[in-house]
């Protein structure tokens, strides 16, 4: 098995098209398969009342994506050979988004909304659905939601929507929950920061998929919130989870190259002592 890990942007561009580019080939470098932005309006995101008294819900708007960025993100993303996804945050972020995502990721705060997950499925692209703060009746009407639009290519990902999350509230057995309750793709969406889940994800619960906030260099909108990592931590994380699967082998029982040299200087069974006698004969 091998695990894709997605490198989301999320609001970490600060509306730079050069900043959002080097996000792309960061993602490439440090081993990613796709890299993820989000598509919002903050006027579509938050009813009116809530603007009219938020502040910070109103400062939001320095955090949107232009999407005149988006075919030229598409670009780049494919000529490094990375997947690229967005998260539709409005209804006609759908369509603005379909001629260049290569799959739709659908948030946590947008599961209930159902007028979204038919339209983005109905699309007939590959769908991935985060689960943060959601019962399992919750879930069951999204995928059901999903599926009836004969869209059969869902990945779950489960997710504790606290930014950042504590180690113990991870709760990664619910992958297994998922797994054998809808039968489809399952990985992890973290906000934990913390290597040790990632693994455990991955090497226990057998996540297909790692999704992780990335920042640059700690001056993204997003990165004091504290789930974002950094390239260089991020890095030896993807790094290590595929020097464990090279470690995999094809399970046939049988000598290793590196053993080869060795097997002659076992203990012959004649007599209890090393090297074999054939060794011995020749000195």
């Amino acid at each position: 098995m091998s695990v894709k890990f997605i490198a989301e942007v999320s609001s970490n561009h600060n509306k730079d098209l050069d900043r959002s580019k080097e996000f792309i080939r960061v993602a490439a470098d440090i081993g990613c398969h796709a890299v993820k932005f989000q598509l919002f309006r903050v006027d579509e995101l938050f009813a009116p009342e809530i603007l009219a008294h938020d502040e910070n819900a109103r400062k939001r708007k320095d955090w949107e994506l232009p999407t005149e960025y988006i075919p030229h993100l598409a670009d780049h993303a494919h000529k490094l050979n990375l997947e690229f996804a967005c998260t539709p945050f409005y209804l006609d972020a759908v369509d603005e988004l379909e001629p260049f995502v290569d799959f739709y990721k659908i948030a946590s705060y947008e599961l209930l909304w159902s007028d979204l997950l038919t339209k983005t499925a109905l699309k007939n692209k590959p769908v991935v659905l985060s689960t943060g703060m959601a019962t399992l009746n919750e879930i069951s009407k999204a995928v059901e939601t999903i599926l009836k639009t004969g869209n059969k290519q869902l990945t779950l990902l489960h997710c504790i929507s606290g930014y950042p999350t504590p180690a113990e509230e991870a709760n990664l057995k619910a992958i297994k929950t998922l797994k054998d309750m809808f039968g489809c793709k399952v990985g992890w969406s973290d906000h934990s920061v913390c290597p040790a889940v990632i693994y455990r994800a991955i090497h226990k619960w057998n996540a297909n998929m790692v999704e992780f906030h990335l920042d640059l260099d700690g001056k993204g909108e997003e990165y004091k919130s504290g789930h974002c990592w950094l390239p260089g931590d991020i890095s030896n994380v993807i790094a290590t989870v595929n020097e464990g699967y090279i470690a995999d082998g094809s399970g046939e029982k049988s000598p290793a190259p590196s053993e080869m040299s060795d097997r002659d200087w076992r203990t012959d069974p004649t007599d209890g002592l090393r090297p074999l006698r054939k060794i011995r004969d020749k000195h």
